[in-house]
Order: C-alpha cells, then sequence, then structure tokens
C-alpha cells in the first residue's frame, strides 16, 4: 500500500537538513586556509627580515630588519606583528603573526603563528 504522494518532497527536505553541515564544513576549510596563509606570511616576512639584517651593520639591524618584516605584510595581519632580530655571526629573524577568524582585519584568533629564519651575517670588507 503506497502512500499518496510517495516521496515527493524528500529531497527538499534533506537538503535543508543538510544546509548547516555543508555551510559548516565551508566554514571551517576557509578557516584552515586563513591559519596556513599565515604560515606563508609568517615565513615570508622572517625570511625578508633576516635577509635585510644580515645587509646592514648591527647597529641599524633592528630597525632594518623590522621594516623589511612588515613591508610584504597585507594589513589585517601587519597590525599585530611582531618582528624581532638578533644574533652575532648568524643572524636570526623570528616573525609572530595573529591568525584572524574567518575575515582578515577583523578579529585574531587566540592563536599566535611563528616564523624563524637565520642567515650568516655578512662581513664588509
Amino acid at each position: 500500500m503506497r502512500r499518496p504522494g510517495g516521496d515527493k518532497g524528500q529531497v527538499s527536505i534533506e537538503l535543508l537538513g543538510m544546509t548547516p553541515v555543508i555551510v559548516l564544513t565551508l566554514v571551517l576549510m576557509w578557516q584552515a586556509v586563513l591559519v596556513g596563509y599565515t604560515f606563508t606570511l609568517a615565513g615570508n616576512a622572517a625570511d625578508e627580515a633576516v635577509r635585510a639584517g644580515t645587509a646592514v651593520p648591527r647597529g641599524e639591524r633592528d630597525g632594518a630588519c623590522r621594516a623589511a618584516g612588515l613591508k610584504d605584510l597585507p594589513s589585517a595581519w601587519s597590525g599585530d606583528a611582531s618582528v624581532t632580530c638578533g644574533g652575532t655571526g648568524r643572524v636570526t629573524a623570528d616573525v609572530r603573526l595573529k591568525v584572524p577568524v574567518l575575515f582578515p582585519g577583523a578579529i585574531g584568533f587566540p592563536v599566535t603563528v611563528h616564523g624563524h629564519a637565520g642567515a650568516v651575517e655578512e662581513v664588509k670588507r
């Protein structure tokens, strides 16, 4: 014995039930992309900072290093960025960036991404 109308409309009901799961999955994937992009930015900023830090005398290193580390960062990441340089003989740069939540520039995730780079100090003769 069949019901009048059968399974008509069942797909619509299942789609409505799955919509929150689909949206949540997309949001989580987007957040994972932002975390990965922040790691890429931190590593690149550390590389640029240490490159600039090796090319200047020790007294000017911190300023040049910080400026080079922040130069190419998008504004959404550069606001909370921390760039530190140091070392003798071997120059190191550490960059710390906050991961944005869903929209870069809105609010920061309570996770800090760390980028580190090092290079041998250039000797000027």
